[in-house]
């Protein structure tokens, strides 16, 4: 018998199986009624999870390998751009015959990838300069773990913890030691030497801590074998044993600094989330967030026609006609105007004096990638630096 994952592989998309059945059902009625119109569709939220005020557009890429070669035309914000409600981040030209019915493709590959890397985005503006790790691949089926963890490391995580998402950025992969090196060498020190002797030079020190003894005393005991060869260590605490979580992490460092081991990181992992970051922040160096990033709630992208045979219409709750999607430079205020209005409004300013530029972009000219398909890396760098103009609460 042959083994078999539950998953659909590229030729299993672009052949249409990944579709609503009222699309597919759709095209069938379409093309038996010699009916077919010249449409743009664009995907936009409403509104975000959680009360967010703003997003991070991911997923791009991984749309190009399905748009690439259809006869259409396409509009797209850069992969990790960062926008609001009601902004389209995409827009298809085209007959409807020819891609509706990939609706449900594309918007699930924009969907939970832009949820995964507005959660990380989120997470690193709470660490500030403090690490995040993505460390949620377990909690996700093993098929997408490398989709997951990219759009972690996009949206501003600084690593990745499995090896194949490692290969996919462009990264090495990031861990430290699991609680099963611990319990089968007998205690942490062991476990932390073994380490030390086995592993390349290159990877970090960081000891484990909170197996079987007080986290305090585990710090202090490693610290005092391994000397200046430790990097750090890292407390995954459970739930039940934690307590005021804080005051523990505030112990273990006193402990540390009072014996000479000011230079030992503290990284942190275990149920974490921008909440919880910003209440460690003044103990903690780094952070290993799982399932709070891994798990995130999607971005509920919509496609909606907006526009047919040249003429502006839509749907009740949604407004007719392409549209452009303007930013400062400056102030990252956006503006919003019809595409018809292009010729009145170049050199279009912002309140704050600064020129406002388009941020909906040319990506696919009759079915060919005109657009930039950055590295992994330089969206995450586009992502952190927009990231300093956008707070947790508001924009």
């Amino acid at each position: 018998m042959k083994r078999k994952l539950h998953t659909a592989d590229f030729d299993d998309i672009k052949a249409g199986k990944i579709t609503d059945i009222y699309f597919d059902r759709t095209i069938r009625i379409l093309k038996a009624k010699g009916i077919d119109k010249w449409v743009k569709a664009e995907f936009i939220a409403k509104n975000f999870p959680e009360d967010w005020e703003w997003g991070v557009f991911a997923g791009l890429e991984e749309c190009s390998t399905l748009l690439e070669g259809m006869k259409i035309n396409v509009r797209a914000m850069p992969e990790g751009t960062i926008f609001n409600a009601y902004q389209p981040v995409l827009e298809i030209e085209g007959m409807y015959t020819d891609f509706g019915l990939y609706e449900t493709a594309i918007l699930g590959f924009l969907c939970q990838a832009s949820g995964i890397a507005t959660k990380a985005a989120r997470c690193k503006k709470a660490a500030g300069d403090r690490g995040v790790i993505s460390f949620g691949a377990r909690r996700m089926h093993p098929a997408i773990a490398p989709m997951v963890e990219r759009s972690a490391y996009i949206g501003g995580c600084d690593g990745v913890a499995v090896v194949m998402s490692g290969e996919l950025i462009g990264e090495d992969p990031m861990g430290t030691m699991p609680h099963a090196l611990i319990i089968l060498m007998g205690n942490s020190v062991k476990a932390t030497k073994a380490f030390h002797e086995v592993i390349e030079p290159e990877v970090k020190r960081v000891a484990l801590v909170d197996t079987f003894g007080d986290e305090k005393f585990e710090s202090i005991a490693v610290a005092e074998a391994m000397g200046g060869d430790l990097y750090g260590v890292r407390l995954d605490t459970p739930a039940s044993r934690r307590g005021n979580f804080l005051r523990i992490l505030q112990e273990v460092r006193w402990e540390l600094d009072i014996r000479g081991y000011k230079d030992v990181k503290i990284f942190v992992s275990g149920g974490l989330d921008e909440d919880k970051i910003l209440e460690l922040n003044p103990v903690v160096d780094a952070y290993g967030v799982g399932t709070s990033i891994s798990s995130a709630k999607v971005i509920d992208f919509a496609m909606d026609i907006i526009d047919v045979e040249g003429m502006p219409f839509a749907k009740r709750g949604k407004m007719s006609g392409s549209k452009r999607v303007l930013r400062c430079d400056h102030c990252y205020s956006f503006k919003m105007i019809p595409v018809k209005d292009k010729d009145s409004s170049n050199g279009l300013k912002c309140k704050c004096g600064e020129v406002l530029r388009d941020i909906l972009l040319p990506f696919v000219e009759d079915g060919k990638i005109i657009g930039s398909r950055r590295s992994a890396r330089e969206i995450r760098e586009y992502v952190l630096k927009q990231l300093v103009h956008f707070s947790l609460d508001s924009f």
